[in-house]
Protein backbone atom coordinates (compact mmCIF):
# COMPACT_ATOMS: atom_id res chain seq x y z
CA UNK A 1 0.00 0.00 0.00
CA UNK A 2 1.04 3.65 -0.42
CA UNK A 3 3.21 4.69 2.71
CA UNK A 4 2.07 7.64 4.31
CA UNK A 5 4.68 9.64 6.55
CA UNK A 6 2.68 13.26 6.75
CA UNK A 7 2.13 13.11 10.26
CA UNK A 8 5.37 12.62 11.37
CA UNK A 9 6.70 15.70 9.68
CA UNK A 10 3.60 17.79 10.70
CA UNK A 11 5.49 19.70 12.72
CA UNK A 12 9.07 20.87 12.36
CA UNK A 13 11.80 20.08 14.98
CA UNK A 14 15.24 19.23 15.92
CA UNK A 15 15.92 15.87 13.71
CA UNK A 16 12.63 15.17 12.18
CA UNK A 17 13.56 14.20 9.35
CA UNK A 18 16.00 12.12 10.96
CA UNK A 19 13.46 9.62 11.88
CA UNK A 20 12.64 9.04 8.64
CA UNK A 21 15.53 7.65 7.84
CA UNK A 22 15.11 4.73 9.91
CA UNK A 23 11.69 3.12 7.77
CA UNK A 24 12.60 0.31 5.57
CA UNK A 25 9.05 0.07 3.52
CA UNK A 26 9.10 2.58 0.42
CA UNK A 27 12.56 3.63 1.63
CA UNK A 28 15.53 4.00 -0.51
CA UNK A 29 17.22 1.72 1.11
CA UNK A 30 15.00 -1.21 0.15
CA UNK A 31 14.65 -0.14 -3.69
CA UNK A 32 18.98 0.14 -3.94
CA UNK A 33 20.46 -2.75 -1.29
CA UNK A 34 21.18 -5.06 -4.30
CA UNK A 35 22.59 -2.54 -6.38
CA UNK A 36 24.96 -1.44 -3.46
CA UNK A 37 26.05 -4.65 -2.27
CA UNK A 38 27.39 -5.39 -5.98
CA UNK A 39 28.85 -1.75 -6.43
CA UNK A 40 30.90 -2.57 -3.26
CA UNK A 41 31.72 -6.48 -4.00
CA UNK A 42 32.91 -5.29 -7.21
CA UNK A 43 34.94 -2.41 -6.19
CA UNK A 44 36.48 -5.04 -3.06
CA UNK A 45 37.59 -7.62 -5.77
CA UNK A 46 39.36 -4.99 -7.78
CA UNK A 47 41.34 -3.44 -4.48
CA UNK A 48 42.32 -7.19 -3.57
CA UNK A 49 43.26 -7.77 -7.28
CA UNK A 50 45.68 -4.54 -7.60
CA UNK A 51 46.89 -5.18 -4.17
CA UNK A 52 47.73 -8.66 -3.71
CA UNK A 53 47.93 -10.53 -7.24
CA UNK A 54 49.58 -7.07 -9.90
CA UNK A 55 53.19 -6.99 -10.31
CA UNK A 56 54.94 -3.64 -10.03
CA UNK A 57 54.95 -3.15 -13.84
CA UNK A 58 51.17 -4.24 -13.86
CA UNK A 59 50.43 -1.70 -11.26
CA UNK A 60 51.95 1.14 -13.14
CA UNK A 61 49.57 0.55 -16.39
CA UNK A 62 46.94 -0.05 -14.24
CA UNK A 63 47.51 3.39 -12.41
CA UNK A 64 47.61 4.98 -15.85
CA UNK A 65 44.43 3.68 -16.64
CA UNK A 66 42.88 4.35 -13.23
CA UNK A 67 43.84 8.15 -13.79
CA UNK A 68 42.36 8.16 -17.07
CA UNK A 69 39.13 6.77 -15.31
CA UNK A 70 39.14 9.37 -12.61
CA UNK A 71 39.42 12.38 -15.11
CA UNK A 72 36.53 10.66 -17.55
CA UNK A 73 34.02 10.87 -14.82
CA UNK A 74 34.12 14.73 -14.84
CA UNK A 75 33.19 14.62 -18.89
CA UNK A 76 29.76 13.03 -17.70
CA UNK A 77 27.42 15.05 -16.57
CA UNK A 78 25.63 13.32 -14.18
CA UNK A 79 23.48 16.30 -12.22
CA UNK A 80 22.40 17.82 -15.17
CA UNK A 81 20.67 14.67 -16.89
CA UNK A 82 19.28 13.03 -13.55
CA UNK A 83 18.04 15.84 -12.66
CA UNK A 84 16.26 16.67 -15.56
CA UNK A 85 15.20 13.14 -15.92
CA UNK A 86 13.88 12.68 -12.73
CA UNK A 87 12.02 16.06 -12.59
CA UNK A 88 10.11 15.22 -15.65
CA UNK A 89 9.43 11.87 -14.22
CA UNK A 90 7.92 13.42 -11.24
CA UNK A 91 5.83 15.74 -12.79
CA UNK A 92 4.28 13.10 -15.07
CA UNK A 93 4.01 10.72 -12.19
CA UNK A 94 1.36 13.63 -10.47
CA UNK A 95 -0.32 14.54 -13.53
CA UNK A 96 -1.34 10.87 -13.71
CA UNK A 97 -2.69 10.97 -10.26
CA UNK A 98 -4.67 13.70 -11.00
CA UNK A 99 -5.99 12.43 -14.17
CA UNK A 100 -7.65 9.29 -12.08
CA UNK A 101 -11.57 9.81 -12.42
CA UNK A 102 -13.37 10.40 -9.05
CA UNK A 103 -17.62 10.27 -9.46
CA UNK A 104 -17.82 13.08 -6.85
CA UNK A 105 -18.61 15.60 -8.73
CA UNK A 106 -21.02 13.82 -11.59
CA UNK A 107 -22.87 11.90 -8.31
CA UNK A 108 -23.64 15.37 -7.38
CA UNK A 109 -25.54 16.30 -10.51
CA UNK A 110 -27.46 12.76 -10.62
CA UNK A 111 -28.76 13.27 -7.28
CA UNK A 112 -29.93 16.62 -7.75
CA UNK A 113 -31.00 16.84 -11.45
CA UNK A 114 -32.63 12.94 -11.75
CA UNK A 115 -35.75 13.25 -10.04
CA UNK A 116 -38.09 10.69 -8.64
CA UNK A 117 -38.29 8.39 -5.58
CA UNK A 118 -40.23 5.54 -6.69
CA UNK A 119 -38.63 2.34 -8.08
CA UNK A 120 -37.83 4.19 -11.39
CA UNK A 121 -35.97 7.11 -10.47
CA UNK A 122 -34.01 5.07 -8.18
CA UNK A 123 -33.29 2.74 -11.09
CA UNK A 124 -32.14 5.34 -13.29
CA UNK A 125 -29.65 6.90 -10.63
CA UNK A 126 -27.82 3.42 -9.87
CA UNK A 127 -27.99 2.98 -13.46
CA UNK A 128 -26.08 6.06 -14.44
CA UNK A 129 -23.38 5.88 -11.58
CA UNK A 130 -22.57 2.47 -12.31
CA UNK A 131 -21.81 3.31 -15.52
CA UNK A 132 -19.68 5.43 -14.78
CA UNK A 133 -18.24 3.29 -12.42
CA UNK A 134 -17.89 0.75 -15.07
CA UNK A 135 -16.16 3.15 -17.29
CA UNK A 136 -13.68 3.83 -15.05
CA UNK A 137 -12.97 0.10 -13.76
CA UNK A 138 -12.53 -0.68 -17.92
CA UNK A 139 -9.97 1.84 -18.43
CA UNK A 140 -7.95 1.10 -14.82
CA UNK A 141 -8.28 -2.72 -16.20
CA UNK A 142 -6.32 -1.54 -19.31
CA UNK A 143 -3.27 0.05 -17.26
CA UNK A 144 -3.47 -1.34 -13.56
CA UNK A 145 -1.87 -4.83 -12.98
CA UNK A 146 -3.15 -4.88 -9.41
CA UNK A 147 -6.73 -4.10 -11.27
CA UNK A 148 -6.73 -6.60 -13.79
CA UNK A 149 -5.33 -8.99 -10.98
CA UNK A 150 -8.77 -8.60 -9.44
CA UNK A 151 -10.90 -8.15 -12.52
CA UNK A 152 -8.90 -10.69 -15.21
CA UNK A 153 -12.09 -10.89 -17.59
CA UNK A 154 -15.41 -9.76 -18.10
CA UNK A 155 -17.33 -12.06 -16.08
CA UNK A 156 -15.56 -10.92 -13.10
CA UNK A 157 -16.75 -7.80 -13.97
CA UNK A 158 -20.12 -9.19 -14.12
CA UNK A 159 -19.80 -10.82 -10.81
CA UNK A 160 -18.62 -7.83 -8.73
CA UNK A 161 -21.90 -5.93 -9.89
CA UNK A 162 -20.64 -3.43 -12.40
CA UNK A 163 -22.06 -4.74 -15.61
CA UNK A 164 -25.31 -7.46 -15.91
CA UNK A 165 -25.56 -9.96 -17.95
CA UNK A 166 -26.97 -8.27 -20.89
CA UNK A 167 -24.94 -5.36 -20.76
CA UNK A 168 -21.66 -7.65 -20.93
CA UNK A 169 -23.41 -9.22 -24.10
CA UNK A 170 -23.99 -5.81 -26.24
CA UNK A 171 -20.86 -4.71 -25.14
CA UNK A 172 -18.53 -7.83 -26.36
CA UNK A 173 -21.06 -7.61 -29.53
CA UNK A 174 -19.45 -4.04 -30.17
CA UNK A 175 -16.49 -4.92 -32.30
CA UNK A 176 -13.44 -2.36 -32.22
CA UNK A 177 -10.15 -2.65 -32.02
CA UNK A 178 -9.39 -0.30 -29.74
CA UNK A 179 -9.95 0.12 -26.01
CA UNK A 180 -13.69 0.21 -25.58
CA UNK A 181 -13.53 1.74 -21.64
CA UNK A 182 -15.93 4.55 -23.42
CA UNK A 183 -18.91 2.44 -23.99
CA UNK A 184 -20.42 2.87 -21.02
CA UNK A 185 -20.44 6.65 -21.14
CA UNK A 186 -22.38 6.64 -24.41
CA UNK A 187 -24.93 4.32 -22.57
CA UNK A 188 -24.97 6.80 -20.54
CA UNK A 189 -25.60 9.74 -22.63
CA UNK A 190 -28.73 7.64 -23.95
CA UNK A 191 -30.01 6.98 -20.65
CA UNK A 192 -29.94 10.37 -19.76
CA UNK A 193 -31.57 11.55 -23.25
CA UNK A 194 -34.47 9.29 -22.28
CA UNK A 195 -34.78 10.68 -19.05
CA UNK A 196 -35.03 14.14 -20.08
CA UNK A 197 -38.07 13.01 -22.43
CA UNK A 198 -39.57 11.36 -19.64
CA UNK A 199 -39.53 14.25 -17.23
CA UNK A 200 -37.16 13.04 -14.72
CA UNK A 201 -34.89 15.78 -16.19
CA UNK A 202 -36.67 18.79 -15.90
CA UNK A 203 -34.93 21.26 -18.23
CA UNK A 204 -32.39 21.27 -20.39
CA UNK A 205 -30.16 23.26 -18.47
CA UNK A 206 -29.96 20.80 -15.89
CA UNK A 207 -29.05 18.08 -19.00
CA UNK A 208 -26.49 19.90 -20.08
CA UNK A 209 -25.13 20.27 -16.51
CA UNK A 210 -25.14 16.45 -16.70
CA UNK A 211 -23.57 16.01 -20.01
CA UNK A 212 -20.36 18.88 -19.12
CA UNK A 213 -19.67 16.50 -15.63
CA UNK A 214 -20.00 13.44 -17.38
CA UNK A 215 -17.48 14.58 -20.54
CA UNK A 216 -14.96 15.87 -17.91
CA UNK A 217 -14.99 12.44 -16.35
CA UNK A 218 -14.43 10.62 -19.85
CA UNK A 219 -11.53 13.23 -19.96
CA UNK A 220 -9.69 11.76 -17.23
CA UNK A 221 -10.51 8.04 -18.45
CA UNK A 222 -9.01 8.98 -21.74
CA UNK A 223 -5.94 10.84 -19.90
CA UNK A 224 -5.44 7.49 -17.95
CA UNK A 225 -5.14 5.53 -22.08
CA UNK A 226 -2.93 8.16 -23.52
CA UNK A 227 -0.45 8.29 -20.53
CA UNK A 228 -0.38 4.72 -20.36
CA UNK A 229 -0.01 4.92 -24.13
CA UNK A 230 2.41 7.78 -25.11
CA UNK A 231 5.22 6.95 -22.79
CA UNK A 232 8.48 9.03 -21.62
CA UNK A 233 10.71 8.31 -25.00
CA UNK A 234 12.71 5.65 -24.53
CA UNK A 235 15.96 6.95 -25.98
CA UNK A 236 16.06 9.63 -23.20
CA UNK A 237 15.47 6.45 -20.33
CA UNK A 238 18.29 4.83 -22.67
CA UNK A 239 20.86 7.44 -21.90
CA UNK A 240 20.29 8.33 -18.39
CA UNK A 241 20.34 4.67 -17.52
CA UNK A 242 23.93 4.32 -19.68
CA UNK A 243 25.13 7.78 -18.09
CA UNK A 244 24.58 6.18 -14.43
CA UNK A 245 25.92 2.48 -15.24
CA UNK A 246 28.90 4.16 -17.09
CA UNK A 247 30.13 6.38 -14.22
CA UNK A 248 30.29 4.07 -11.93
CA UNK A 249 31.74 1.63 -13.85
CA UNK A 250 34.67 4.31 -14.45
CA UNK A 251 34.37 4.59 -10.72
CA UNK A 252 35.20 1.21 -9.73
CA UNK A 253 38.74 1.60 -11.35
CA UNK A 254 39.12 5.04 -11.10
CA UNK A 255 38.66 5.74 -7.63
CA UNK A 256 40.91 2.88 -6.30
CA UNK A 257 44.01 3.20 -3.91
CA UNK A 258 47.06 3.60 -5.94
CA UNK A 259 50.59 3.63 -5.23
CA UNK A 260 53.24 6.42 -6.33
CA UNK A 261 54.69 6.43 -9.91
CA UNK A 262 57.66 7.82 -8.82
CA UNK A 263 59.53 5.79 -5.79
CA UNK A 264 59.94 9.01 -3.99
CA UNK A 265 56.61 10.75 -4.77
CA UNK A 266 54.18 10.83 -1.86
CA UNK A 267 51.21 8.78 -2.41
CA UNK A 268 47.43 9.33 -1.38
CA UNK A 269 45.94 8.25 2.36
CA UNK A 270 44.83 5.08 1.77
CA UNK A 271 41.38 4.49 2.15
CA UNK A 272 40.56 0.73 2.27
CA UNK A 273 36.54 2.31 2.50
CA UNK A 274 36.03 4.95 -0.44
CA UNK A 275 33.24 6.66 1.63
CA UNK A 276 32.94 9.33 -0.77
CA UNK A 277 32.12 6.99 -3.90
CA UNK A 278 29.87 4.98 -2.00
CA UNK A 279 27.98 8.13 -0.87
CA UNK A 280 27.91 8.90 -4.71
CA UNK A 281 26.80 5.87 -5.76
CA UNK A 282 23.71 6.38 -2.97
CA UNK A 283 22.90 9.57 -4.48
CA UNK A 284 22.82 9.01 -8.23
CA UNK A 285 21.96 5.24 -8.34
CA UNK A 286 19.16 6.14 -5.73
CA UNK A 287 17.89 9.10 -7.64
CA UNK A 288 18.05 6.83 -10.97
CA UNK A 289 15.61 4.07 -8.80
CA UNK A 290 13.24 6.95 -7.93
CA UNK A 291 12.55 7.52 -11.45
CA UNK A 292 12.26 3.67 -12.00
CA UNK A 293 9.83 3.04 -9.62
CA UNK A 294 7.68 6.01 -10.19
CA UNK A 295 7.76 6.10 -14.08
CA UNK A 296 4.76 3.82 -14.05
CA UNK A 297 3.04 4.13 -11.07
CA UNK A 298 -0.15 2.11 -11.84
CA UNK A 299 2.00 -1.00 -10.55
CA UNK A 300 2.86 -2.46 -7.65
CA UNK A 301 5.45 -0.78 -5.66
CA UNK A 302 5.12 -0.12 -2.39
CA UNK A 303 4.32 3.93 -3.52
CA UNK A 304 2.18 3.06 -6.04
CA UNK A 305 -1.44 4.23 -6.51
CA UNK A 306 -4.10 2.10 -4.78
CA UNK A 307 -6.24 1.75 -7.55
CA UNK A 308 -8.26 -1.11 -5.90
CA UNK A 309 -9.06 0.77 -2.92
CA UNK A 310 -10.14 3.86 -5.16
CA UNK A 311 -12.52 1.57 -7.43
CA UNK A 312 -14.04 0.55 -3.46
CA UNK A 313 -14.21 3.61 -2.49
CA UNK A 314 -15.94 5.05 -5.68
CA UNK A 315 -18.81 2.92 -5.77
CA UNK A 316 -19.21 2.88 -2.03
CA UNK A 317 -19.89 6.61 -2.24
CA UNK A 318 -21.59 7.27 -5.77
CA UNK A 319 -24.24 4.79 -4.45
CA UNK A 320 -24.69 6.03 -1.41
CA UNK A 321 -25.13 9.51 -2.74
CA UNK A 322 -27.52 8.73 -5.99
CA UNK A 323 -29.80 6.28 -3.48
CA UNK A 324 -29.82 6.58 0.22
CA UNK A 325 -28.91 10.33 0.49
CA UNK A 326 -31.80 11.38 -2.76
CA UNK A 327 -34.13 14.04 -1.16
CA UNK A 328 -32.89 12.68 2.25
CA UNK A 329 -32.00 15.44 4.17
CA UNK A 330 -31.73 16.70 7.90
CA UNK A 331 -34.16 19.89 9.10
CA UNK A 332 -33.12 22.88 8.77
CA UNK A 333 -33.40 24.36 11.67
CA UNK A 334 -31.77 27.86 13.12
CA UNK A 335 -27.73 27.49 13.76
CA UNK A 336 -26.25 28.24 17.10
CA UNK A 337 -25.37 31.35 16.65
CA UNK A 338 -28.72 32.51 15.16
CA UNK A 339 -28.79 35.38 18.00
CA UNK A 340 -25.45 36.02 17.96
CA UNK A 341 -23.55 38.97 15.73
CA UNK A 342 -19.98 37.37 16.13
CA UNK A 343 -19.75 33.74 15.81
CA UNK A 344 -17.14 32.29 17.87
CA UNK A 345 -16.15 28.64 17.95
CA UNK A 346 -14.80 27.56 21.34
CA UNK A 347 -11.54 26.33 21.93
CA UNK A 348 -10.44 23.51 23.66
CA UNK A 349 -7.36 23.53 26.58
CA UNK A 350 -5.00 23.01 23.99
CA UNK A 351 -5.73 25.24 21.25
CA UNK A 352 -6.56 27.77 24.11
CA UNK A 353 -3.29 29.78 23.37
CA UNK A 354 -4.47 30.75 20.37
CA UNK A 355 -7.14 33.09 21.32
CA UNK A 356 -4.52 35.13 22.62
CA UNK A 357 -2.98 35.68 18.87
CA UNK A 358 -4.23 39.17 17.28
CA UNK A 359 -5.53 38.91 14.17
CA UNK A 360 -4.11 39.81 11.21
CA UNK A 361 -5.10 42.98 9.63
CA UNK A 362 -2.56 43.62 6.96
CA UNK A 363 1.42 43.84 6.53
CA UNK A 364 0.95 48.26 7.59
CA UNK A 365 -1.63 47.97 10.00
CA UNK A 366 0.81 48.55 12.70
CA UNK A 367 3.22 50.94 10.70
CA UNK A 368 3.83 54.91 12.40
CA UNK A 369 3.49 56.99 10.91
CA UNK A 370 4.75 60.61 11.08
CA UNK A 371 4.00 62.41 14.51
CA UNK A 372 4.37 66.16 12.59
CA UNK A 373 1.16 66.99 12.63
CA UNK A 374 1.81 69.60 9.49
CA UNK A 375 2.48 66.18 7.23
CA UNK A 376 -0.81 64.40 8.19
CA UNK A 377 -3.02 67.38 7.22
CA UNK A 378 -4.26 67.50 3.42
CA UNK A 379 -2.81 69.66 1.03
CA UNK A 380 -4.92 72.46 -0.57
CA UNK A 381 -4.18 73.76 -3.99
CA UNK A 382 -2.74 77.47 -4.96
CA UNK A 383 -6.23 79.53 -6.60
CA UNK A 384 -3.23 81.70 -8.65
CA UNK A 385 -1.59 79.07 -9.87
CA UNK A 386 -2.34 76.00 -12.61
CA UNK A 387 -3.21 72.32 -10.65
CA UNK A 388 -0.18 70.32 -10.66
CA UNK A 389 -0.83 66.85 -12.66
CA UNK A 390 1.90 64.48 -13.43
CA UNK A 391 0.98 60.83 -12.34
CA UNK A 392 0.16 60.34 -16.03
CA UNK A 393 3.31 61.68 -17.52
CA UNK A 394 6.23 60.56 -15.01
CA UNK A 395 6.42 57.28 -16.27
CA UNK A 396 8.05 59.32 -19.06
CA UNK A 397 11.02 60.60 -16.88
CA UNK A 398 12.51 57.22 -15.56
CA UNK A 399 15.81 57.78 -17.17
CA UNK A 400 15.99 61.52 -15.12
CA UNK A 401 17.08 63.30 -18.16
CA UNK A 402 17.59 67.05 -17.98
CA UNK A 403 15.43 67.95 -20.73
CA UNK A 404 12.01 67.46 -22.01
CA UNK A 405 11.99 65.69 -25.94
CA UNK A 406 8.13 66.03 -25.93
CA UNK A 407 6.73 68.18 -28.40
CA UNK A 408 3.52 69.05 -26.80
CA UNK A 409 5.76 70.64 -23.81
CA UNK A 410 7.33 72.42 -26.65
CA UNK A 411 4.21 73.95 -27.52
CA UNK A 412 3.13 75.06 -24.04
CA UNK A 413 6.31 76.84 -23.29
CA UNK A 414 5.46 78.53 -26.52
CA UNK A 415 1.45 79.21 -25.89
CA UNK A 416 3.13 80.68 -22.42
CA UNK A 417 5.78 83.31 -23.05
CA UNK A 418 5.95 84.14 -19.73
CA UNK A 419 7.44 80.80 -18.59
CA UNK A 420 10.43 81.43 -20.99
CA UNK A 421 11.60 84.99 -21.77
CA UNK A 422 14.43 84.72 -24.81
CA UNK A 423 17.77 86.38 -23.88
CA UNK A 424 19.48 88.92 -25.77
CA UNK A 425 21.09 86.55 -28.14
CA UNK A 426 17.83 85.08 -28.78
CA UNK A 427 17.94 82.21 -26.85
CA UNK A 428 15.94 80.50 -23.47
CA UNK A 429 17.53 80.51 -20.33
CA UNK A 430 16.68 77.31 -18.57
CA UNK A 431 13.70 77.38 -16.08
CA UNK A 432 16.36 76.29 -12.87
CA UNK A 433 18.96 78.99 -13.01
CA UNK A 434 20.78 76.91 -10.02
CA UNK A 435 20.54 73.71 -11.82
CA UNK A 436 23.23 72.69 -14.98
CA UNK A 437 21.77 72.36 -18.43
CA UNK A 438 22.70 69.66 -21.17
CA UNK A 439 23.85 71.54 -24.35
CA UNK A 440 23.37 68.82 -26.48
CA UNK A 441 19.65 68.16 -24.82
CA UNK A 442 18.79 71.95 -25.08
CA UNK A 443 20.01 72.18 -29.14
CA UNK A 444 17.28 68.80 -29.34
CA UNK A 445 14.61 70.83 -27.49
CA UNK A 446 15.03 73.83 -29.89
CA UNK A 447 15.87 71.76 -32.83
CA UNK A 448 12.27 69.91 -32.29
CA UNK A 449 10.63 73.59 -31.24
CA UNK A 450 11.41 74.83 -35.27
CA UNK A 451 10.42 71.69 -36.42
CA UNK A 452 6.79 71.99 -35.08
CA UNK A 453 6.71 76.08 -35.67
CA UNK A 454 7.22 75.08 -39.56
CA UNK A 455 4.54 72.34 -39.79
CA UNK A 456 2.27 74.32 -37.81
CA UNK A 457 2.75 77.42 -40.55
CA UNK A 458 2.71 74.88 -43.37
CA UNK A 459 -0.98 73.59 -42.61
CA UNK A 460 -4.12 75.11 -44.52
CA UNK A 461 -6.34 77.67 -42.57
CA UNK A 462 -9.59 76.89 -41.62
CA UNK A 463 -12.70 79.17 -42.33
CA UNK A 464 -12.45 81.00 -38.84
CA UNK A 465 -9.67 82.76 -39.66
CA UNK A 466 -7.08 80.72 -37.68
CA UNK A 467 -4.43 77.75 -38.82
CA UNK A 468 -5.64 74.36 -39.18
CA UNK A 469 -3.03 73.73 -36.16
CA UNK A 470 -3.81 76.85 -34.41
CA UNK A 471 -5.86 77.72 -31.24
CA UNK A 472 -7.72 80.89 -30.99
CA UNK A 473 -7.01 83.08 -28.07
CA UNK A 474 -9.96 81.67 -26.27
CA UNK A 475 -8.91 78.41 -26.47
CA UNK A 476 -5.49 79.79 -26.12
CA UNK A 477 -6.22 81.00 -22.70
CA UNK A 478 -8.12 77.41 -21.62
CA UNK A 479 -4.89 75.78 -22.31
CA UNK A 480 -3.37 78.39 -20.02
CA UNK A 481 -4.78 77.05 -17.33
CA UNK A 482 -4.63 73.57 -18.06
CA UNK A 483 -0.76 73.36 -18.50
CA UNK A 484 1.22 70.76 -16.72
CA UNK A 485 4.21 71.88 -15.02
CA UNK A 486 6.77 69.81 -14.65
CA UNK A 487 10.07 69.39 -12.68
CA UNK A 488 12.32 67.50 -14.34
CA UNK A 489 15.73 67.00 -11.85
CA UNK A 490 19.65 67.31 -12.95
CA UNK A 491 21.02 63.96 -14.56
CA UNK A 492 22.29 62.83 -11.14
CA UNK A 493 18.99 62.18 -9.25
CA UNK A 494 16.67 59.34 -9.71
CA UNK A 495 13.65 61.15 -8.68
CA UNK A 496 10.75 62.65 -10.47
CA UNK A 497 8.20 65.26 -8.76
CA UNK A 498 6.59 68.71 -9.33
CA UNK A 499 7.67 71.82 -8.62
CA UNK A 500 6.79 73.98 -5.73
CA UNK A 501 4.83 77.01 -7.17
CA UNK A 502 6.96 79.38 -5.94
CA UNK A 503 10.06 78.16 -8.39
CA UNK A 504 7.67 79.08 -11.22
CA UNK A 505 7.87 82.93 -11.67
CA UNK A 506 7.34 85.04 -14.32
Amino acid sequence: MTISYTLKVANSRFGGFSKLLFRWKGSIYKLLYKEFIVFVALYALLSLVYRRLLTEEQKRLYTKVAQYCNRSTDLIPMSFVLGFYVTLIVNRWWAQYTSIPLPDQLMCVISSNVHGKDERGRILRRTLIRYANLSAVLILRSVSTRVLKRFPTMDHVVEAGFMTQDECKKFESLHSDFNKYWIPCVWFTNLAAQARRDGRIRDDVALRLLMDELNLYRAKCSMLFHYDWISIPLVYTQVVTIAVYSFFAFCLIGRQFLEPLEPGQEGDLDMYVPLSTLLQFFFYAGWLKVAEQIINPFGEDDDDFETNKLIDRNLQVSLLSVDDMYQNLPPAVKDKYWNESTAQPPYTTATAAETLKPSFLGSTFDMRMCEDAEQSQPAEASPSLPRIQTPLLSRFFAAASPAISIKNFGRGSRGHPHLRRPRADGSFPSPYPNRSEDPESVARIEEEETEDEESRASEPTTPGGCPGGTRPPEASETRRKDLLLIQVKAPSSDSIGADPPESWKP
